[in-house]
């Protein structure tokens, strides 16, 4: 899958790939925790690289993902 914000193609920071796999990741902090309130945490898009795996976390809204189609 590919990712952009607004007009702006999303590429690794370490080897410029395009392509990802996409997860929820929790962004929990160690009072929450304490607290036994984790679900109160916030959370952030997280694009993982196909090519050397770099882990990438968005929390900016205007992120999108989307499939590019390939041509034949």
């Amino acid at each position: 899958m590919h990712a952009a914000i607004g007009e702006h193609p999303v590429l690794c920071l370490m080897c410029g790939n395009g392509t990802f796999r996409k997860r929820e990741v929790l962004l929990n902090s160690s009072g929450m925790e304490f607290f036994n309130m984790a679900w109160a945490n916030e959370s952030a898009t997280g694009l993982i690289c196909w090519s050397c795996g770099h882990v990438h976390l968005f929390v900016n809204p205007a992120l999108r993902t989307y499939r590019q189609n390939r041509e034949r």
